[in-house]
């Protein structure tokens, strides 16, 4: 006999939607990066602070927003969290200089930062460990979907309605997903009035299986922090981001510079990297949960993200002898699939041993990775500066890459 799937499902479609808002709404800059700097008389140094302010506060506060998902439930903080980031949004959009802009921008990113580790806590809950890789691949693919969405979208949205407009829209959206977030969702899934009994009994049957000790359901963070494995998941997801978040800062206006494209084809060239990003969560999350029902506990984590950050390090290495837009797209592309390989198995590496404390741990390795997100949004711009050339970029990244492989192959335990 089936078992319902109904609640899985659309707990899973309301998560893909988050992901999928969470990038619209950061790309959103990106997108508007010109007409920002030429109203608020920014250079492209003063931009990458704007960037990497995002970056900043989001680093920060995850281990904050993770220990309130445990504390409060997804339910009330993801509801609460998008809420106020979408308000920081529309405020984005009024943003009248430098100084004001940048502290926008710090605050929207600690406010985005409670999600990855709010669904963390969602995902333990609700999914069975062996649908672990699907669900979380489905998650992140909906956020490079939504920075492929945005980029032509948005840049359409500027044209017509300028930039301000832009973030006004995308703000309203947000508070419209926190509604339907509130309303439907609940912690946990025995205390869902809607959820059918056949799909509860099944998910309480197959969740994570948990010791008959005391507390063998929780790492708290200081237990988290003396495990080996811990810093090299730390370091590997450092370097991950470092390589993704060019993709979600600097690849429009890159692309749009090197090659002399407008504004509506750059976003049209841009998309396929996050595309591919998508296809990427979707090959790892499905490889994870195919070798973990093959017995390959560990190996199901581990070998995803080492065939993820080959192809990064390959990708990344490689896009700095492009000639065009086309080789650099594809190159970009392949670096993008290979470090969004490299989620899945890492988040499922949290939530294995974070268990009720997933969102914590989940938010100390995510802050350790938006830590290289900061570094990137710096590091592009200032890079050039001091070397002459974007192309050492590239070189650190493509290095960092090779770097995160070798921890991968160091890392044990992720399966309990």
């Amino acid at each position: 006999m089936r078992t319902p799937k109904q609640g899985r499902h659309l707990l899973a479609g309301g998560m893909f939607l988050l992901s999928l808002l969470l990038y619209i709404d950061r790309i959103c800059i990106s997108v508007a990066k010109d007409p920002i700097a030429e109203e608020l008389g920014l250079t492209d140094r003063t931009m990458g602070w704007v960037l990497s302010a995002f970056a900043l506060g989001y680093a920060l506060f995850q281990i904050p927003s993770g220990m309130m998902a445990e504390r409060w439930g997804p339910r009330r903080i993801l509801s609460s969290l998008v809420g106020i980031w979408s308000v920081l949004t529309v405020l984005s959009g009024i943003a009248w200089n430098y100084l004001s802009l940048l502290f926008i921008r710090f605050l929207f990113g600690a406010g985005e930062a409670g999600a990855f580790p709010g669904m963390s806590r969602a995902v333990f809950s609700w999914f069975p460990l062996k649908e672990r890789g699907t669900i979380l691949g489905i998650n992140f693919s909906g956020s490079r979907l939504g920075a492929a969405f945005a980029l032509p979208a948005v840049a359409w949205l500027i044209e017509w309605a300028g930039w301000r407009a832009s973030f006004f829209v995308l703000g309203a959206v947000g508070i419209a997903w926190a509604i339907g977030w509130w309303l439907s969702f609940r912690d946990k899934p025995e205390e869902h009035p809607w959820l059918q009994a056949g799909e509860k009994d099944y998910i309480l049957a197959n969740r994570q299986e948990l010791a008959h000790t005391p507390n063998a359901d929780r790492l708290p963070l200081r237990a988290f922090l003396r495990l080996r494995s811990a810093w090299l998941l730390i370091g590997q997801y450092f370097a991950s981001n470092f390589t993704f978040f060019f993709a979600l800062t600097w690849l429009y206006p890159h692309l749009k510079k090197t090659f002399q494209l407008n504004p509506v084809e750059t976003g049209i060239y841009a998309l396929a990297p996050f595309l591919a990003g998508a296809l990427g969560n979707w090959v790892a999350g499905l490889a994870v949960d195919k070798l973990y029902e093959k017995g390959m506990g560990n190996a199901s984590r581990v070998i995803p993200a080492v065939i993820g950050f080959a192809l990064a390090a390959i990708g990344m290495a490689g896009n700095a002898f492009a000639n065009d837009a086309l080789t650099a797209v594809v190159l970009l592309s392949v670096a993008i699939f290979g470090a969004d390989m490299t989620l899945p198995p890492s988040w499922a590496f949290c939530v294995d041993i974070g268990k009720k404390d997933s969102g914590t741990v989940s938010g100390a390795m995510n802050m350790a990775g938006n830590l290289g997100s900061f570094v990137t949004a710096l590091a592009f711009p200032y890079l050039a500066l001091w070397l002459g050339s974007e192309h050492f970029f590239f070189y650190t990244a493509a290095g960092l890459n090779l770097f995160a492989l070798g921890m991968w192959l160091s890392i044990k335990g992720s399966h309990v």
